[in-house]
């Protein structure tokens, strides 16, 4: 079973320029495991992101360029099986995306 990443955080480790987020940034859950980080750029997110699980397993990677989605992002169940990878290009999905299904592979 698939579960999203959850946002619900305890402390955030954020610098910012003005009002604007700007710098590295982390944020923790509740049981103390990060949730997220990566880069703020005159607050959007920029270069490589990664998200948590809250067991601390990762639940997806990738870059952003402006606060966008690009390049290529992989997502994973919160047991740390790769569950689909695949490219975004300006935010929307491109390409071939492989799906992972417990122990079935489906794609090229």
């Amino acid at each position: 079973m698939v579960k999203k990443c959850s946002m619900r955080t305890k402390r955030d480790i954020t610098p910012y320029n003005g009002s604007k987020r700007h710098g590295y940034w982390e944020t923790y859950y509740f049981n103390g495991k990060i949730n997220f980080r990566g880069n703020y750029v005159n607050g959007l997110k920029d270069g490589y992101w990664e998200y948590y699980h809250s067991n601390g397993q990762l639940c997806y990677k990738g870059n952003y360029i402006n606060g966008i989605k690009n390049g290529y992002w992989e997502v994973y169940y919160d047991n740390n099986l790769l569950w689909e990878k695949g490219n975004y290009v300006n935010g929307k999905k491109v390409g071939l995306w492989i799906e992972y299904y417990e122990k079935v592979f489906y794609g090229e």
